[in-house]
């Protein structure tokens, strides 16, 4: 008997539904990142550009076309002829004074402007993962603090009934407290859909809704000072690196309009094999060159194309400028931001301590005669939005930590230690950068978009 008690007991256990896992921060960073449709778009866009560098590759290299033609002529004899060709012709460049080299340079610098666009991205995702998380937990800490609110207003409403039996009070307290505990159903209900829009704003950024999150875990390290702080933007942020990055596009660009004035130097060679039907045989014709052309009028094209790579490198080196200004800006803006938020929550404590003392004072002097019903429901209203103002400034502590980090370019998976397996930029790139035809490096570029359609 005791031995059918116990396997029925082990069986209940194994049937019954294990508790989810509450979900800390940094399952919410991971899922936010493996799930984010702005990085695969971002993603997609790199391997856009890094296409940019084979294509420059294979303008170095030759050209074979194949070419058929059939020709008919009349003659002024009245018989009619029909040439059928067939051509194999190569064409390859020989001498471009640096303009193919430039513009393979040009497009493995925006390449890696575009692997720090993508940065970018990340950071942004994880930023909003913060926000997500923490708009979940003050949502759910909320409701928790309107359900308390009116169960003591609840409360309060049944002693105000009691006394009324009593004669203590009027029924004006009566109804006071009726009013205040509707006004807080009302409360919890608008904290109910807030929660709810917290939640679908967790499953926009991670792809799933949250179960049950853990407290927020410790703050990272950020810096030592503001001064140290923008030191490490002007290193590491994205943004600037990608606009440095631009800048050398833009000045290798300028320098690869300006070398189409010198034209170049092609050589080119061709077999072919022609039919007829007024020939006996066909004829078989080969054929070789080498050609140098150089533009000497053109309307003014190439003047015009030179002055607009000039201004656009010039563009760049002003958005440089610009980002680096913006960008430090935004430093010192997160830096300002989290002082603010410490010096708030530690006032907001000192507010929800003296507002808890008024309120149990303020309770304890109604049940004495010496306060009214409606100076003890101020008072749980004090105290109840004092709490508020606490859970709010803790959430905006979180988010503002790393709005810091996020400023100071340092908000990615690598700098967090998420320990996960992350986009790897060099393994298409390298796959490409030869412009693979068929050939081994084609089969391996196969193997890597099979692989990251099923990372998809």
């Amino acid at each position: 008997m005791i031995r059918r008690l116990s396997a029925l007991c082990i069986a209940a256990a194994l049937c019954s539904p294990i508790p989810a896992m509450a979900q800390s921060l940094a399952d919410t960073f991971v899922a936010a990142y493996q799930n984010s449709n702005i990085l695969e778009q971002n993603r997609a866009v790199l391997r856009a550009a890094d296409e940019d560098v084979a294509i420059a590759v294979a303008q170095l290299r030759p050209v074979v076309n194949f070419v058929a033609g059939l020709q008919g002529r009349a003659q002024s004899s009245g018989s009619e002829s029909l040439t059928l060709s067939f051509n194999l012709n190569a064409e390859v460049t020989l001498v471009d004074f640096g303009r193919g080299r430039l513009a393979k340079e040009a497009a493995k610098a925006q390449v890696l402007a575009t692997r720090q666009a993508l940065l970018n991205a990340e950071q942004q995702v994880l930023l909003n993962a913060v926000s997500a998380f923490m708009d979940v937990r003050t949502a759910t800490e909320a409701v928790l603090l309107q359900q308390a609110t009116v169960r003591v207003i609840t409360r309060e409403l049944s002693a105000a009934r009691e006394r009324f039996e009593l004669g203590e009070v009027t029924r004006t307290d009566v109804s006071l407290a009726e009013a205040r505990l509707a006004a807080a159903r009302s409360q919890l209900a608008a904290s109910e859909g807030d929660l709810a829009a917290a939640r679908e704003g967790y499953k926009l950024v991670t792809g799933s809704y949250p179960s049950s999150l853990r407290a927020a875990p410790a703050l990272p390290r950020t810096a030592a000072s503001l001064q140290a702080a923008q030191d490490i933007a002007r290193r590491t942020h994205p943004s600037i690196l990608q606009a440095q990055f631009e800048v050398t596009a833009g000045d290798l660009n300028a320098e690869r309009v300006e070398a189409q004035r010198h034209g170049s130097v092609t050589g080119s060679a061709g077999v072919g094999r022609s039919f007829s039907n007024q020939a006996a045989s066909d004829v078989g014709s080969v054929t070789a060159g080498i050609t140098y052309a150089r533009p000497i009028y053109q309307g003014g094209q190439l003047r015009a194309l030179s002055r607009q790579a000039i201004a656009r490198r010039d563009a760049t080196r002003a958005g440089l400028h610009q980002t680096a200004a913006q960008v430090l800006q935004n430093v010192a803006l997160a830096w300002a931001n989290l002082d603010v938020t410490r010096a708030r929550i530690s006032a907001s404590r000192q507010q929800v301590t003296a507002s808890q003392n008024a309120f149990d004072g303020t309770r304890e002097e109604a049940r004495l005669g010496a306060r009214t019903t409606l100076d003890v429901l101020n008072a749980e209203n004090d105290l109840l939005n004092a709490r508020t103002t606490l859970l709010q400034a803790e959430a905006g502590l979180q988010t503002a930590t790393y709005n810091l980090l996020a400023s100071m370019g340092l908000l990615t998976v690598e700098h967090l230690g998420l320990g996960i397996t992350t986009y790897d930029p060099e393994a298409y790139y390298n796959a490409v950068k030869d412009a693979p035809a068929i050939s081994a490096q084609g089969e391996a570029l196969d193997r890597i978009l099979r692989a990251l359609n099923k990372a998809d």
